[in-house]
């Protein structure tokens, strides 16, 4: 394999590029793939920067983000090679995996039969703008979704994410007279939605095939007339619970918490749900991962993540075989110390590499 410079991911990591604000570090990654011999290279009508090898009637595609969280770290390189970290804001998350794709398919360069297309999606840590608008555009073969999870680590699942506020309403009382006011029922309400989580999670050994309910904010209020208090709860889902499931679920769990009491509850969405992803673990595509990792000598694993990445946007939309790959610890992601070791950022060239010639050998 060729020796890897690193010059893609620093130029990325160098242009900040925090969600709704990634326009010059679109325009960069687009150069950057001309430069590199990409025989298409533009911005898609979503915003994303889409890079495209080769012209073949087989196609995959890598889709990285790069877009990243607010706050910027200044950008630094670290210790002596083959041990240099670089410091950086997007530099794990997801930066590290997109230059990743670049690069290997640079590498890799044009190969009869197969089109390899790079997408560098923004939003990502929004709301999924750039993966919603390419799911209608492309039919791809094969899928690989840029996400840090080590570079000798292929993750086929990420739980789904369903947000709601739940808000119960009933009619002023007098301090002085017992009743249950809005702010109790409220608690009385997350606690029963905790309660049906626990049963339901009672028998599910592995996390991800767990509801995780989280309260994210409480606020209450009255005026003359009316009591109110308002929950903000979000819940990332397993592959057995749909989104429309988990709603009805919660109106059902929060309404039966109050059977025979005056209050009004109401249940609405917030954002965009999304199901649950899980990948096909006996694919082509997973050998030839577990292939170029062995290669690059390492002991291939599988992960199953508790958090969403656009693998549960684009999934089920394209419906083939799919993996998220790329290097980086994920613990630092979102975090003021986020930083990537180069050593791992060339394995994972490597592996890439590796896979996409054994893909296209089939």
């Amino acid at each position: 394999m060729a020796e890897t410079d690193f010059s893609t991911l620093v130029g990325l990591v160098e242009h900040y590029s925090p969600s709704g604000d990634e326009r010059l570090a679109v325009a960069w990654l687009v150069e950057r793939m001309r430069a590199l011999g990409f025989g298409e290279a533009f911005v898609d009508g979503g915003g994303n920067a889409v890079g495209v090898m080769g012209s073949g009637p087989r196609q995959v595609v890598l889709l990285g983000h790069i877009d990243t969280v607010p706050g910027e770290i200044p950008v630094r390189r670290e210790g002596i090679p083959p041990h240099e970290i670089l410091y950086g804001r997007g530099s794990v998350d997801a930066k590290g995996p997109l230059a990743c794709f670049v690069d290997a398919v640079a590498q890799a360069g044009v190969t009869d039969g197969w089109q390899f297309v790079v997408i560098g999606a923004v939003e990502e840590e929004r709301e999924s703008d750039g993966a919603r608008f390419v799911a209608d555009q492309y039919r791809p073969d094969f899928a690989v979704i840029g996400e840090p999870n080590n570079w000798d680590r292929v993750a086929l699942g990420y739980k789904g994410s369903a947000w709601a506020e739940v808000t119960l309403r009933r009619e002023q009382s007098h301090t002085a007279s017992g009743e249950q006011t809005a702010a109790e029922a409220a608690v009385e309400a997350w606690l029963a939605v905790k309660a049906y989580a626990d049963t339901f999670n009672a028998e599910k050994s592995r996390v991800f095939d767990r509801l995780l309910p989280t309260l994210r904010g409480m606020e209450s209020g009255q005026d003359g007339f009316e009591q109110w208090a308002r929950l903000n709860i979000g819940c990332r889902l397993p592959v057995e619970v749909t989104p429309e499931a988990w709603y009805e679920k919660l109106v059902d769990v929060a309404s039966d918490s109050h059977l025979g009491g005056d209050c009004h509850i109401t249940v609405e969405r917030v954002g965009y749900p999304v199901p649950a992803w899980e990948g096909e673990k006996n694919s082509s595509l997973v050998r030839a991962f577990l292939n170029g990792i062995r290669q690059t000598g390492g002991t291939p694993r599988f992960v199953y993540k508790t958090g969403t990445a656009d693998s549960n946007v684009v999934g089920p939309v394209w419906r083939c075989p799919a993996v998220v790959y790329g290097p980086g610890d994920s613990s630092l992601d979102h975090t003021p110390d986020e930083h990537i070791s180069l050593e791992e950022c060339e394995k994972a060239v490597n592996v890439l590499t590796r896979a996409l010639q054994v893909l296209a050998a089939k």
